[in-house]
């Protein structure tokens, strides 16, 4: 099954399924059991996807993964222009990645299929005390 089909099933995104995979998410004990039905998973698995992850803990720090990488490349080179553009938009603060989503859609182009990625997070202003 493809990480749509799971989203699918368990009526959520696909990428939020994918990062419960990746230890980055926790399930449900009703989304863990669904999944296991899904899946014919080991009860030991079954019981790690309701822990809660240590998040943000993939190694190494710099990706040697190539698309992963390519990520974190854009942010080298487009983080602190993204960081000023969206200061100067909404003020002193940052993006939730908590109250946040992330789509991945594929766009087709006779030149080579594209890969769009859509990230929306809540802006949370730094508070004044």
């Amino acid at each position: 099954m493809s990480f749509a089909d799971l989203g699918s099933a368990l009526g959520l995104d696909e990428v939020w399924v994918a990062s419960l995979f990746y230890g980055q998410a926790t399930a449900s004990a009703e989304e863990a059991e669904k999944l296991s039905s899904l899946l014919s998973l080991d009860p030991a698995i079954t019981a790690a996807i309701q822990e809660f992850p240590t998040k943000g803990s993939l190694e190494p720090v710099i990706p040697t993964d190539p698309l992963i990488y390519r990520f974190y490349e854009i942010m080298q080179v487009y983080g602190m222009p993204l960081k000023d553009v969206i200061q100067e938009k909404f003020g002193d603060g940052i993006m939730s990645a908590i109250d946040f989503t992330l789509e991945v859609d594929k766009v087709e182009d006779p030149k080579g299929d594209r890969v769009k990625i859509t990230m929306c997070g809540k802006f949370l202003p730094y508070k004044k005390w």
